[in-house]
């Protein structure tokens, strides 16, 4: 949907919604299934009320932002980075809330993906003589919630295969050790991904060889939960990841498989799920299905490659270490796709660089 000449965007219509991003940015990891909004209501050009979507079950954020502004909200413009809901869900719908307090104009950054909504919330408003203009900061607006798109578009949550690599292309070295291939600012960066992220991914190849504790390391308080993939079950008795005080984890694996060690694992309070076949798609349908938006792969090449192969991955970061290890053997981060030219690669589009430390931060999408 465009905006109509006579309504075209202010900078200041634009400085509004990067602060409702800002805003919306607080409720990281603790909105999902939901979005992450923020909301701003100004009289003139003066900042009344402000608010987000804390977590699921909270209210929304332009409910938040209407009560910050009180009497001051009557006559204002509010500033919301999605379009407001119009349906009812856990909370009444924005929609009404934005009516009975009498705003006169709603500046929104992006259409509402969900079918619930999808246009209807603009329409009420205009319905009820509301200004609606939409499109303000798109760009920007999708890519904070391409996991909440990702899931309502596609019924499956949003994948991002992240790896760490040497400058020669390899993830540890031909013994296996990998500790550690980038340096201690990149690790942490990790940590405040897995602290937005709603589960974190691994195979059973990733468990016997480092013994991860997939947690945020005390970045945050919020811990993701933990997946293992393993088809046989052939996982150690001891393991980081069974000590379920700080984070949860769970146990992908085929039926009929290690019964002993999933009676173990049991009883120390893991979860284990079974099916006749394990792939990606039925992890990520089962992920899906528990509310789940955004899903970080942390896995080996192999587990990557099948990732990869099944569509479960949107995104892609992959650090770049300054280091060089060598090793004919020595693990590569994706392995075996079945691709015989180089023209058949797999490329990212909307590539970025960053430094991290003494290392680079590759990020694209598929």
């Amino acid at each position: 949907m465009t905006h109509s000449v006579d309504t075209p965007f202010s900078d200041f219509d634009s400085a509004m919604i990067q602060r409702c991003l800002v805003l919306a940015r607080r409720g990281m990891g603790y909105t999902s299934p939901n979005p992450l909004v923020g909301a701003v209501v100004v009289q003139g050009e003066t900042i009344v009320g402000e608010g987000f979507h804390p977590k699921v079950g909270q209210p929304h954020a332009e409910v938040f932002a209407l009560r910050d502004a009180g009497e001051k909200a009557t006559g204002a413009t509010i500033y919301v980075n999605l379009e407001p809901c119009n349906h009812q869900g856990r909370t009444p719908p924005c929609t009404q809330a934005l009516i009975k307090a009498k705003v006169r104009k709603v500046v929104i950054g992006m259409i509402d993906p969900n079918p619930l909504v999808c246009g209807t919330g603009i329409q009420t408003l205009r319905d009820a003589g509301i200004e609606v203009v939409v499109g303000v900061e798109e760009a920007a607006c999708r890519r904070l919630n391409e996991a909440f798109i990702q899931r309502v578009v596609q019924q499956r949550p949003f994948g991002i295969l992240k790896y760490a690599m040497t400058l020669d292309g390899k993830i540890a070295a031909t013994t296996g050790h990998s500790s550690w291939v980038t340096g201690t600012e990149a690790r942490s960066w990790v940590h405040h991904q897995r602290a937005i992220a709603d589960a974190v991914i691994v195979g059973g190849n990733t468990v016997r060889q480092d013994n991860p504790f997939l947690t945020t390391h005390g970045v945050s308080d919020r811990q993701p939960l933990r997946v293992v993939m393993s088809r046989r079950c052939d996982l150690p008795v001891q393991a980081n990841l069974w000590d379920i005080k700080n984070a949860p984890t769970v146990v992908f694996t085929e039926t009929d498989q290690n019964l002993a060690l999933q009676q173990t694992l049991q009883q120390q309070g893991v979860e284990v799920v079974t099916f006749p076949t394990l792939t990606p798609e039925v992890v990520m349908e089962s992920l899906y299905y528990r509310g789940f938006s955004q899903v970080f792969w942390e896995c080996g090449g192999v587990l990557a490659a099948a990732a990869l192969k099944s569509g479960a991955i949107q995104k892609v970061m992959a650090f770049i270490a300054p280091k060089i290890i060598g090793g004919q053997e020595a693990p590569s981060p994706v392995s075996d796709l079945g691709l015989q030219q180089m023209n058949d690669a797999i490329a990212l589009k909307d590539v970025e660089m960053q430094a991290i430390g003494s290392d680079f931060l590759v990020t694209g999408y598929i």
